[in-house]
């Protein structure tokens, strides 16, 4: 589970005036609450697995289409959510996907037949891919030059708090149940409680919405240069030139250069070798398996004879560790550089998916894991989390953003953040039956995955840590 990568700040950052900063942190703040829906969405879902199961007597295949389909939303929202925000503004984007998410966790919560439940994940998908381009591009846009840096993690920092709230928000719900996914409170069973509860986040994304400012920057693009002049007092101050400011963002956008999916292509093997880097960065991503631990860890625990309380606490347990990982890579992404943080995750991750496997490989004892085995895997799970949020996590996305030339950088961009969700969607689509035919085995592919991340990164990929990106050729 990731966000989008920021652009750097500008040359010739101003200092943001102090007594405002406290106002753009609360913007910011509102802003990313799109990305604890991103976060706290992606991540629900683990809590209703085995109940959707059990409810519609369905098998392993049809199980993980249901739970994969959301990423098709994803993919188009993600997709489209750039052009709707061009063309009607950041903060109404917004709305329309606090709107989506609302109407998705009510339908889901709600749904008549497994066709109803597929396709309200669709809408809440598209939310999620929404979310994921409008946030980041919004706070890079109201944020103070010499603080923009600072402020885009809160998109991270809220996506990771938004998966850790949803397993909390999970094991409460099963404990209100007695521990039964399928146990009814009020007269509705408890994994649709767990789905419908986003109304909640849903609805307070959608008001907080009415109280920031648009962007100037989407203000200056439709003529709006007094409405604009007044966010930029808003957000930087009354003391800065506004109107170089607003001169300033004008000529910025009159220069940007279109890139097309055309600019992309090379003469020998399709895409440009710098693309094929990013696209294999985004995939290496998500082939070590990392969404299993968000969208199956309870189904996981159940399945080698953990009850639905343990394995709903084990599941939020794993998403505090992710909250501690990001922080420490956004401590340390910038002091030891990016390229050194990928290859210690990359083998961290390898050695703690090679402990589950072995762990995952023992015989079943009255339908648990032997002692040993049980607490290497919880242990080599944790481990392994740890390791991809203090990594991969978060310098892929670093990575995307800076390892472009400036005349490629948005197409590039594209294609790799759409790989990354069609590698998402695969792992996702195929861990229930990899898991029926052989759990073991199953992390021995994650596990070689995450090995032959090493040689690629050693090969491939350059550092970008304190170059220019006018330096990126």
């Amino acid at each position: 589970m990731t966000s989008t990568a920021q652009p750097p700040p500008a040359s010739g950052a101003r200092e943001a005036h102090p007594e405002h900063l406290g106002h753009v942190i609360f913007i910011t703040a509102a802003a990313a609450m799109g990305g604890f829906l991103f976060g706290y969405d992606s991540s629900v879902i683990n809590g209703a697995v085995e109940a959707i199961r059990d409810r519609y007597d369905i098998g392993s295949g049809t199980l993980a289409q249901v739970i994969a389909i959301a990423l098709i939303g994803c993919a188009i929202g993600a997709a489209t959510a750039g052009r709707i925000a061009d063309r009607i503004g950041r903060i109404r984007c917004m709305q329309i996907a606090a709107a989506l998410f609302t109407v998705s966790a009510v339908g889901s919560a709600l749904p008549f037949a497994l066709w109803d439940l597929a396709l309200w994940r669709i809408v809440g998908g598209f939310a999620i891919g929404m979310a994921s381009v409008i946030g980041p591009a919004y706070i890079a846009e109201v944020s103070p030059p010499a603080y923009r840096g600072r402020l885009a993690s809160f998109q991270q920092a809220a996506i990771v708090i938004g998966i850790a709230v949803s397993q909390l928000v999970n094991y409460g719900i099963l404990q209100l149940a007695d521990g039964e996914q399928r146990g009814e409170i009020g007269g509705i069973e408890a994994w649709q409680w767990m789905l419908g509860v986003m109304v909640v986040p849903a609805v307070l994304y959608g008001l907080l919405s009415f109280a920031i400012p648009e962007s100037p920057r989407f203000l200056i693009s439709v003529g709006r240069t007094d409405k604009a002049r007044a966010v930029l007092a808003e957000v930087e101050g009354k003391t800065v030139d506004l109107d170089a400011r607003i001169e300033e963002i004008d000529l910025a956008m009159r220069r940007e250069h279109k890139s097309t999916f055309k600019d992309l292509l090379g003469s020998r093997f399709g895409f440009l070798p710098i693309v094929w880097i990013g696209i294999g960065l985004s995939v290496f991503q998500q082939l070590v398996g990392i969404n299993v631990a968000f969208y199956y860890s309870a189904t996981l625990w159940q399945s080698v004879g953990v009850d639905p309380a343990g394995s709903f606490f084990y599941s939020f347990t794993t998403s505090i560790i992710n909250i501690v990982g990001t922080v420490i890579a956004m401590v340390l992404v910038d002091r030891i550089g990016r390229r050194p943080l990928a290859l210690i995750g990359s083998a961290g991750m390898a050695i703690a998916l090679a402990f589950e496997a072995w762990a995952f490989s023992a015989e079943l004892v009255d339908g648990k894991l032997p002692e040993t085995q049980g607490v290497v895997a919880l242990i080599a799970a944790h481990v392994f989390v740890l390791f991809f949020a203090l990594s991969w996590g978060v310098v892929v996305w670093v990575f995307l953003g800076e390892m472009f030339p400036n005349r490629i950088r948005a197409a590039a961009l594209g294609v790799a953040a759409s790989a990354q969700w069609i590698a998402n969607w695969a792992i996702t689509a195929s861990f229930p039956s990899l898991a029926d035919w052989n759990l073991s085995g199953t992390y021995i592919i994650y596990t070689v995955f995450a090995v032959l991340s090493i040689p690629f990164v050693l090969r491939y990929v350059r550092e970008t840590k304190g170059k220019a990106l006018e330096e990126m050729g």
